[in-house]
């Protein structure tokens, strides 16, 4: 757990009261604290993170200005840390799409998406990774494990070397990093630092690891033809991206020795294989 004296310099320099006990992911340190003065009382977040990677997500966060994400408050340029809007609503979809609500969850998760994707005017962001980079871990793997490993790599060196509507992707949009934000609805958190082809954030709502459903063909089409719906996506070029990061979700947890999760995601690169004929 994250010592609070650790975001002290924060708290004084924002004028933010502590609401909660600091808590500590494998790439950060968060407090949840509330506003003061004219915004009184608003739930809000200090996030601390030392890995450049995650600083840069938080350019992000800032230049999509809370259109379909998280708001930043304010940022310390020299540290990278953020003083961020805090979800407290009650809805999560992950447990929607195992309680009888996977439509309404997927739709929403679109919804976001859609919104994060949208045209900015502001310029540009730098130092982003082409979404390439992203699938260093998928060849190396496919060699040494062959089959639909290798089917699927091949599927996303063709998707890579000729992409299609670039935008700033979230790079992880799945069931829980988009959070019940009350009256503003579902947004976005925690976005990596690339840019490429739209499709790939929606393939991560049929690929979702954490989602013990989504391994089933019933489950799989349906959530498709949704996803096709709500997002204006062509369906063979969807399934391709869901084979792609399917494998590298899957190259992940080998490379973690998780060996089942990788199992899990391979089968879900099986049903979208299928899918295509």
């Amino acid at each position: 757990m994250s010592n609070v004296h650790l975001f002290a310099p924060y708290l004084q320099r924002w004028n933010v009261k502590v609401a909660g006990d600091p808590f500590t992911t494998h790439t950060s340190d968060l407090l949840p604290v509330r506003l003061t003065g004219g915004q009184e009382g608003l739930p809000a977040m200090i996030k601390i993170t030392h890995d450049p990677d995650e600083r840069i997500g938080g350019q992000v966060l800032q230049w999509w200005a809370g259109g379909g994400a998280a708001l930043v408050y304010a940022c310390d340029e020299d540290t990278g840390a953020l003083l961020m809007e805090r979800a407290i609503g009650p809805r999560h979809l992950l447990r929607m799409a195992v309680e009888d609500e996977d439509d309404a969850a997927t739709r929403s998760i679109c919804h976001t998406i859609g919104q994060l994707h949208a045209r900015r005017s502001s310029a540009p962001l730098e130092k982003l990774l082409p979404l390439a980079h992203f699938f260093r871990s998928l060849a190396p793997m496919a060699q040494q494990k062959g089959g639909l490993m290798a089917e699927c790599a091949m599927v996303a060196d063709a998707l890579l070397s000729a992409p299609r509507e670039q935008v700033i992707l979230h790079g992880d949009a799945h069931h829980s990093n988009i959070l019940d934000f009350g009256g503003r609805g579902w947004l976005a958190i925690d976005p990596k630092c690339v840019i490429g082809e739209r499709y790939y954030d929606y393939a991560n709502v049929l690929c979702n690891p954490d989602l013990k459903t989504c391994t089933d063909p019933v489950r799989f089409a349906r959530q498709l033809e949704i996803v096709i719906d709500a997002a204006g996506l062509e369906r063979q070029r969807l399934l391709r991206w869901v084979m792609a990061q399917a494998a590298l979700s899957a190259a992940w947890f080998m490379e973690d020795g998780q060996c089942t999760k990788a199992e899990k995601q391979l089968a879900v690169a099986r049903l979208a294989q299928l899918a295509l004929g």
